[in-house]
């Protein structure tokens, strides 16, 4: 099987990438490297074809994709606050980057394309846990710039015969996360805090929820979707259960600061996952605890 990973230099789309190729998937990677690194795919560097290219700006996409079977669509600036201060910029990289993927798709025989949305499209819900059919509250640009992505794939969906999977991320954690995003770096900024003995920054009263899953609980979830004969489906993927920041902090130390709320935070998130649970049977097997172990002992 071929498979095109758009963003695959990234925190997730380079742990998809080395999946990909454990299972003998024949990987393509575009990235831009302005938030992946190179480096993320040291161990699979020789079996993979990598472009370094802005999708906005790639040359014979439509050729790559005449050799593609699955294209797993994660690039995108994912930076919630930053967004609120430069939203053209985050329509450009993540709308029109998808829309320039599906204006390529003319003439080719790629079965699904996977896409990687935003649980932030549900915004200050009232509704717990979170389900796929929760009316949709964007908060900031960024959300809506990924959950405009989703319509326009599932419109276009409409109209051809290209299935489409949109995985509705909540708050991923792992080896490689950006810490300076928001509530999906905010694991790596605690364990990068503790190691330099610094205490715990926690905005707001600390009390907000987030539904944590490791980051390779997410991409088994991409790679077994994208098996699957499930097609045209929106699908939540999170912890199976959310737990408080401050429950989170005092998992690595007591060491903590309060600094004002951020604008744009949802204060509660609870993941609904029983979909995916009963569609595939997948739910998460890395608990909070084990994961922020694992990342503890990293180097």
């Amino acid at each position: 099987m071929r498979a095109l990973v758009t963003g695959g230099a990234g925190f997730i789309g380079s742990h998809l990438v080395e999946k990909l190729v454990k299972k003998k998937y024949k990987v393509t990677v575009i990235d831009n490297l302005s938030n992946g690194k190179l480096n993320n795919l040291q161990s699979v560097k020789k079996k993979i074809t990598f472009i370094k290219a802005d999708l906005n700006k790639i040359k014979n996409l439509n050729k790559l994709l005449k050799k593609t079977d699955y294209v797993f669509h994660l690039s995108g600036l994912v930076k919630a606050t930053e967004s609120i201060k430069k939203p053209k910029k985050y329509f450009k990289s993540n709308v029109l980057s998808t829309l320039n993927i599906l204006n390529s798709l003319n003439n080719t025989s790629i079965k699904k394309i996977i896409y990687a949305a935003s649980a932030s499209c549900y915004g200050k819900t009232k509704n717990f846990p979170i389900s796929e059919n929760n009316k949709i509250f964007n908060l900031t640009p960024y959300a809506s710039t990924k959950w405009l992505s989703e319509k326009l794939l599932f419109e276009f969906s409409k109209n051809n015969k290209i299935s489409i999977i949109s995985i509705r991320l909540f708050n991923v954690y792992g080896s490689r996360s950006d810490n300076k995003s928001t509530y999906s770096g905010v694991v790596t900024q605690f364990i990068n805090n503790f190691k330099k003995n610094k205490p715990l920054k926690i905005y707001g009263s600390g009390k907000q929820t987030r539904s944590f899953v490791h980051v390779d609980d997410v991409v088994n979830a991409f790679i077994n979707l994208a098996q699957s004969k499930i097609k045209n489906e929106i699908f939540n993927i999170g912890g199976k259960r959310s737990i408080k920041i401050t429950e989170l902090a005092n998992f690595i130390s007591q060491k903590k600061i309060f600094l004002p709320a951020r604008k744009g935070d949802p204060k509660y998130s609870s993941a609904n996952i029983s979909k995916i649970k009963k569609k595939i049977g997948w739910s998460p097997k890395v608990d909070i605890k084990t994961g922020i172990n694992l990342l503890i002992s990293l180097k």
